[in-house]
């Protein structure tokens, strides 16, 4: 059987390891919670989807004798005195955008959309994170 779905909290409790097994090997895994289910993926294979699917937009820019990097949309920007200076910035910029959006954007209307990328974000190490903003391919 290639999908591995729980209809209740409490089944899925008892067949956790199936369940995980299940992701990590890229098969469908739900659980039924009431009226939602929720699928449950594996993060790596989450973040190289969202990665590929969710470019970074990113411009860079000479200014003032330094580069300024902002994405278009979002209220995240970063400047620095060199270029890679200025993408580190970037990603810390993007980590602190995803924990505010984690502890009060995320029903804000205008953020709500972000859901994804504030999971790659999540998902993403440092290394990760500054491919996708210089967009460099997963």
């Amino acid at each position: 059987m290639a999908v591995v779905h729980y209809d209740s909290y409490t089944d899925a409790r008892a067949h956790l390891k199936a369940l995980l097994d299940a992701a990590e090997r890229g098969r469908v895994a739900t659980v039924r919670r009431e009226s939602a289910t929720t699928a449950i993926v594996d993060s790596e294979r989450l973040r190289h989807y969202l990665a590929a699917v969710t470019p970074s937009q990113a411009q860079v820019v000479p200014e003032a004798g330094g580069w300024s990097v902002f994405i278009p949309g979002l209220p995240v920007a970063a400047d620095a005195g060199t270029f890679d200076e200025a993408v580190a910035e970037m990603v810390d910029a993007l980590r602190e955008y995803a924990d505010d959006w984690q502890d009060h954007l995320l029903d804000a209307p205008n953020h709500r959309g972000n859901w994804g990328l504030v999971q790659l974000i999540s998902l993403s190490d440092d290394g990760q994170l500054r491919d996708w903003v210089v967009g460099e391919g997963p």
